[in-house]
């Protein structure tokens, strides 16, 4: 629809430049430009590289999406960009273009939550989203449990890692076994060949006393490392296969169960999962199969929307227009630790009445002392 807002969305939280194109909750163009091979000889993202690339990558990124959508940078209704959290560096060159893209095209600019467009994203897919939303956001850097009311203006943290989020605790254990980076795609891959009950791997914070919500992925990463070190010491073969499926299972085991529970605690009736380790089959399985037994409707976007990128940017942005969002100032700051109860950061009108610390705030002064 015509009059829906045409929105592009600029995402650089990590390794990933990603440019998006929305019209409402249509999706026009998902561009993305991955410096994923460039970190893998690192074993994992190197912030200064990841700047850089995104430097080198922006413009023609931009670009390739506008030809994709079909329209001219003109047409748009609004630039909405990733402004934390995230690398500080990363999320500075992201933020720095949209700033200038916002003000030579005199567009209205939205600095918007990297966690809540994972939740937005599942718009382009499924449709506007269920008021509230209960989302499982499971990534490199974060596993939460999120409530949204208003995706907009209202997101409650329910739980959160206290260590590893789940995409590291792939990571890693990819390490120990020599599987490379990233580890969550070839983790999966071999699962599947594998057996998920041939090793009792421990699942974190599951007792009756534990706090019902939260994730803890790092003694099971350690298990994990301790059994196969074992294996080595004894000078028997690592059955990688199996360790892969087992491991696996307790960390899908643990998020499945979790969400569910809040959905039921809070009487909500479907389950969003988002994020890249979205994109794990035997997650999507097992939580098709926990959400159908307690009749809750699962919503998962394809795994193409999960990992990062602007078309979720671009989808939380749509949303901020169509609802009337105040826009963020043009001296918006990169925020690595933007809380996820910040769903955006409006001007400074319109400032939320916490003592968040905006600790990456760029001006000529320090710039130029």
């Amino acid at each position: 629809m015509a009059d829906e807002p045409l929105v592009l969305g600029i995402e650089t939280s990590c390794d990933e430049t990603g440019v998006g194109i929305v019209r409402g909750t249509t999706l026009l163009a998902d561009a993305v430009a991955s410096s994923v091979d460039t970190h893998a000889r690192f074993g994992g993202v190197v912030p200064e590289i990841a700047s850089r690339a995104h430097l080198e990558a922006m413009v023609p990124t931009i670009e390739r999406a506008l030809k994709t959508a079909g329209i001219s940078a003109r047409d748009l209704d609004g630039i909405a960009v990733t402004a934390g959290p995230g690398l500080a560096g990363a999320l500075l060159v992201g933020v720095s273009a949209a700033k200038a893209y916002a003000y030579a095209l005199n567009k209205p600019l939205y600095g918007v939550n990297h966690l809540a467009s994972h939740i937005c994203v599942d718009q382009l897919e499924h449709g506007p989203l269920p008021e509230p939303t209960m989302a499982l956001l499971v990534s490199g850097g974060h596993s939460s449990l999120l409530l949204a009311p208003d995706i907009t203006a209202d997101v409650r943290p329910m739980g959160a890692t206290i260590d590893d989020a789940a995409g590291e605790a792939f990571d890693k254990i990819a390490r120990v076994l020599d599987l490379g980076f990233p580890g969550g795609p070839v983790i999966d891959r071999l699962a599947k060949e594998g057996d998920p009950t041939a090793i009792a791997f421990p699942r974190g914070l599951s007792g009756s006393r534990d706090p019902a919500y939260d994730f803890s992925f790092s003694g099971l990463k350690t298990a994990v490392a301790r059994w196969i070190e074992a294996k080595r010491n004894a000078g028997e073969e690592v059955p990688v296969r199996d360790v892969a499926a087992s491991f696996q299972e307790a960390v899908v085991d643990v998020l499945t169960r979790k969400a569910v529970r809040a959905c039921k605690d809070e009487g909500v009736d479907h389950l969003m999962i988002g994020g890249g380790v979205a994109a794990n089959s035997r997650l999507r399985a097992l939580a098709q199969e926990r959400c159908e037994k307690a009749g809750i409707r699962l919503r998962v976007p394809r795994p193409g929307l999960c990992t990062d990128n602007g078309a979720m940017v671009a989808a939380l942005g749509a949303e901020m227009v169509a609802r009337n969002r105040p826009a963020s100032d043009l001296d918006l700051s990169a925020d690595s630790s933007l809380p996820v109860t910040d769903p955006h950061v409006p001007g400074a009108g319109h400032a939320h009445d916490h003592d968040h610390d905006h600790v990456h705030e760029v001006s000529k002064e320090n710039l130029y002392p």
